[in-house]
Order: structure tokens, then C-alpha cells, then sequence
């Protein structure tokens, strides 16, 4: 007797059948709530982990602070605490921060998962690339943020009404910190979006230098607005790395144009309103043949109407 050795067909995967549009709407929006489930536990173990480490990231961003003479009192560095809760929702507001770092493999994987299948192979091989480019990028902004912080916090207390002698408020100058590095951060990743428009053929390269003026002139005036020192220092640095990005990304965007050769087209260098450069070929025409005029067509005679009668208005009666 002999046995079959036939395997049993393996049923396909929930990213197999979102790929292939073989979902339901319900999969679909099961599929969903399944991935912001875990996103959530992600987001819960790195909350959990950011609450123990809270005091080492606190006394990191205290640094800058830290460095004033004023704010050293019997020995020590203090800040202003103005409620009760101040320093407990601080520490929550840290712990936040951090976990949506150490949780970001996991929620970025699992918003990965979900979109994925319904991009092409060569957008997800391009997706894997640009995510990991701009996590340093991110990353080199941040830092950035903080030294132009640690530099410019004194002389913007010194160029005050009260002078350095000034305490500061614990809350609002965390939050300004943070929010520095995150403008900082932000900003890191327009040479980012340049890229990704010229990959995806949006935009050329010489397209993307010809606004080297404008661009230029945006990174310093983002600069003058975004940064706190009032002085041509932090504005300086700030606008000189993203300029530096800028064309860093123009430089690429050039190499990938060639790659793919763009710019050898035949409509490349004509302005939107030029006449297309067709080969015409003149073909002499003769003269027609004479047209007939059609025969009538006999039929059966038309059905004579009868004429209307003619009606008086006191026949209506």
C-alpha cells in the first residue's frame, strides 16, 4: 500500500492576503486594531522603562542649566517648583518622551506591517532606506539642539531685564529643551524629502539646484526664528548644516538621475510651448474622382392624409 507524501498547501499569511487584496474589509480593520494593540504594549513597556531611567535623562537635560553660576544654590543646582505636582508630572512627561523612543521599533514596525503590502517591492526596498537615514538624521539634530542650547541659555539670561541671577522654572525649561530638540530634529530631515521626491521622479536634480538661492535663504531665516540665542551663532550653525544637507541631497538626487537617465530625453531642455520637433513629409494629392449623385429609390407611394377639417368656433357647442 503506498502513502502519499503530498504536503498540505500552507495557508497564506495575513500579509500575503492584504498583498494580494484578498482581505475583507473586516480582516482589514481586525488586522488594524491587532497592530495598535501591540503598538500599545510597545509604547507601555517603553513607558515603563523610561520612568525607571527618568532621573539619568533628567539630569542630562539639566546640563546646560546646570553650567550657570546663578543656578547653583548652598552647593547645589536647583530649579523653581511652583505646585505640588510639578515634579511628578515631570517625570511622567519624561518617561512619556523616552518610551515613545524605546518603543519606536516596535509601533514603527507593526505601522510598517499594516501599510506595507500594499506597496510595490521597489517602494518598500526605498522605504527601508529612507526610514534608516532619517533616524540618524534625527538623531545628529538632537544633538545639534543641545549644544546650541548649552551655549546660548547664558547669554539670553544675561541679556534679560534681571540678569543670570534669574531662577528658572523647572517644567517650562524642560519643555523648551525638548522642544529645541525636536524643531532641531525636524528640520534634519528636509534634505530628507527632497530625495524622496526626486526617487520617486517628482522632481530632477537640476530642478532641485536651481532653488539653491531659495533654500539657502529659508535655512537662515528658519534658523533666526527657530533658535534661541539671538546671536549669529546658534542661527549660523543651524542654517550651515541644513544648507550642507541641501546640497548633500542635491548630489545624490544627481547620481540617481543619471543612474536612470533621466535627462536624455527627447522632449529635455523644451520650454512647455515649443513646437514639437516632428519630421514633416509632404505627400502631393491629386485630383479626386467625380462623385455621382445617387439614384432615387423606388418604393411604395406615401399614404395620402386627408386634409383637416376646417372648424367653426360655435362647433364646440
Amino acid at each position: 500500500m503506498a502513502l502519499s507524501l503530498r504536503r498540505k498547501p500552507k495557508k497564506p499569511t495575513k500579509f500575503q492576503q492584504a498583498a494580494d487584496g484578498s482581505m475583507t474589509l473586516i480582516e482589514h480593520v481586525r488586522e488594524l486594531r491587532n497592530r495598535l494593540f501591540i503598538a500599545s504594549l510597545g509604547l507601555v513597556v517603553g513607558l515603563i522603562v523610561g520612568f525607571v531611567i527618568s532621573q539619568w535623562v533628567f539630569d542630562i537635560l539639566e546640563g546646560p542649566y546646570c553650567a550657570l553660576p546663578s543656578s547653583w544654590i548652598d552647593g547645589q543646582c536647583r530649579f523653581l517648583v511652583l505646585g505640588a505636582t510639578d515634579q511628578l508630572v515631570l517625570r511622567l512627561k519624561i518617561a512619556l518622551w523616552v518610551g515613545i523612543i524605546i518603543g519606536s521599533p516596535v509601533w514603527l514596525y507593526q505601522l510598517w506591517a499594516f501599510v506595507a503590502p500594499g506597496l510595490h517591492r521597489h517602494e518598500r526596498k526605498w522605504a527601508y532606506i529612507f526610514v534608516a537615514i532619517a533616524a540618524p538624521l534625527f538623531v545628529l539634530g538632537a544633538v545639534l539642539a543641545y549644544f546650541v542650547v548649552k551655549h546660548s541659555l547664558a547669554f539670553i539670561m544675561e541679556a534679560g531685564v534681571i540678569g543670570e541671577s534669574t531662577q528658572l522654572e523647572v517644567t517650562s525649561y524642560v519643555g523648551f529643551v525638548m522642544n529645541m530638540i525636536l524643531l532641531f530634529g525636524a528640520a534634519f530631515e528636509f534634505p530628507l524629502l527632497l530625495l524622496m521626491l526626486n526617487f520617486t521622479g517628482v522632481v530632477s536634480a537640476r530642478r532641485l539646484l536651481s532653488w539653491w538661492r531659495a533654500v539657502v535663504f529659508l535655512s537662515f531665516a528658519f534658523a533666526a526664528i527657530a533658535t534661541p540665542d539671538p546671536g549669529p551663532f546658534g542661527m549660523t550653525l543651524l542654517a550651515a548644516c541644513i544648507s550642507l544637507l541641501y546640497f548633500i541631497a542635491v548630489g545624490v538626487a544627481f547620481i540617481n538621475d543619471r543612474r536612470k537617465g533621466r535627462g536624455k530625453e527627447l522632449y529635455e531642455g523644451l520650454d512647455d510651448d515649443a513646437i514639437s520637433p516632428l519630421a514633416e513629409e509632404k505627400v502631393p494629392v491629386g485630383a479626386s474622382d467625380p462623385i455621382e449623385a445617387p439614384t432615387a429609390v423606388e418604393g411604395p407611394t406615401p399614404v395620402e392624409r386627408p386634409a383637416p377639417l376646417e372648424r367653426r368656433y360655435d362647433d364646440m357647442t
